[in-house]
Formats: C-alpha cells, sequence, structure tokens
C-alpha cells in the first residue's frame, strides 16, 4: 500500500473514531447505535467494518486512541518548562475541571462517562480502562515523587498510595459534579488535594 493510502485510510479510521467518542461522550455507549455515528461521521457501513470487525472492537479502539491523547497531553502539561512540579499539578487538575464538567466536555470526559458501564458490558473494554488509568495513575506517582525530591510537595503517604487516593478522589467529583450539576464537588476535590500534597493555594 502506497503512503497517500495509507494516510486516506488511517483518515478515516480517526475520524470514525473520534465521531464515535464525541457522540458517545454524551450520550453513553448502550445507547448508541452504529447508524448514529455512522450518519454523523459521512462512512458507509461498509467503511466500519473494514477498520473495526464489532462495535466491542469499536469501544476498545476508541479507549485506546482517547487514553493516548490523553497521556500525550498530560505528559505535556506535567514536563512544562519554569514551573515547580506543584505548579504542573495544580495545573493539570485545573484542565481537569475544565474538560470533565457535566457541560458538553467535546469528548475529553470519555473514562467518567463510560468507565462504569462497558466495564461490566465488556471484559476488554474493562482491560483498555483499567490499561489506560494505570498510566494516569503512574504519571501522578511519578510527578508527586518529583515534587517531593524538588521540595514543592510534602506527603504524609508514599507517592504511589496518594496517586492512586487522588485519581479515584478526581473520578468521583467528576461523577458528583454530574449528578448534582454544579462544580462544587471539584472545589472540595481541589482543597482535600492541596491538603494531601501539603500545597498552597
Amino acid at each position: 500500500m502506497n503512503t497517500v493510502a495509507h494516510k486516506h485510510r488511517e483518515g478515516i479510521r480517526e475520524h470514525i473514531l473520534d465521531t464515535g467518542q464525541r457522540i458517545m461522550a454524551s450520550k453513553g455507549y448502550s445507547a448508541v447505535g452504529l447508524n448514529e455515528i455512522l450518519t454523523e461521521a459521512g462512512v458507509p457501513k461498509g467503511s466500519f467494518y473494514h477498520y473495526f470487525g464489532s462495535k466491542d472492537a469499536f469501544g476498545v479502539a476508541m479507549l485506546e486512541s482517547y487514553f493516548d491523547d490523553y497521556l500525550a497531553n498530560m505528559d505535556e502539561t506535567l514536563s512544562q518548562p519554569n514551573c515547580t512540579m506543584q505548579q504542573r499539578l495544580m495545573h493539570y487538575w485545573q484542565q481537569w475541571q475544565d474538560t470533565q464538567s457535566f457541560q458538553d466536555c467535546q469528548g475529553k470526559c470519555l473514562a467518567v462517562k463510560l468507565g462504569v458501564e462497558v466495564a461490566d458490558l465488556s471484559e476488554a473494554m474493562r482491560h483498555t480502562l483499567e490499561k489506560g488509568t494505570a498510566g494516569i495513575v503512574a504519571r501522578l506517582t511519578d510527578a508527586i515523587e518529583a515534587g517531593v525530591a524538588e521540595g514543592s510537595l510534602r506527603t504524609e503517604e508514599k507517592p504511589a498510595v496518594v496517586a492512586e487516593t487522588l485519581y479515584q478522589l478526581w473520578l468521583g467529583a467528576s461523577v458528583m459534579v454530574k449528578i448534582v450539576r454544579n462544580k462544587r464537588p471539584f472545589a472540595s476535590a481541589m482543597a482535600l488535594t492541596q491538603q494531601m500534597l501539603n500545597a498552597a493555594s
């Protein structure tokens, strides 16, 4: 296959994934049929099955794509120049608030939206979620370790324990934000985060 054709095929695949991600982040996984995705994407059903063998396979590919983008953005945020690690982490959680709200998240809140739903529907998607969230916690662990080493953070527990606890805290806050339809849970999560990291606001 020549390079141009390969890029074209990859472009169609990514377009289908992006479209599905945006719709499912709003409506959920089970409520969205393939026809809705294909109509919105403007591609025939045959194209879908050329790239994805089933809706389940599409779900796995969509989550993999989501986490690839999420982790790349996280790496960029946590390596910003001329900042302490405390400042980088606070920026990360500010970005979390900006992208995980109860308003339209443009596909950026996929793990929060689909986590519980698809974990019970598909072992393959559950595994993809587990792998992706483990990558987030690993990066938080490394960042907290670096912050402690440079003196911008202090923790009572091991960095790995703090990282996992904080990720679970923010996941829970994201769910509560969707329930109460305001951002007060994020304010509580940020206050507790600063307390756990002994970080000044």
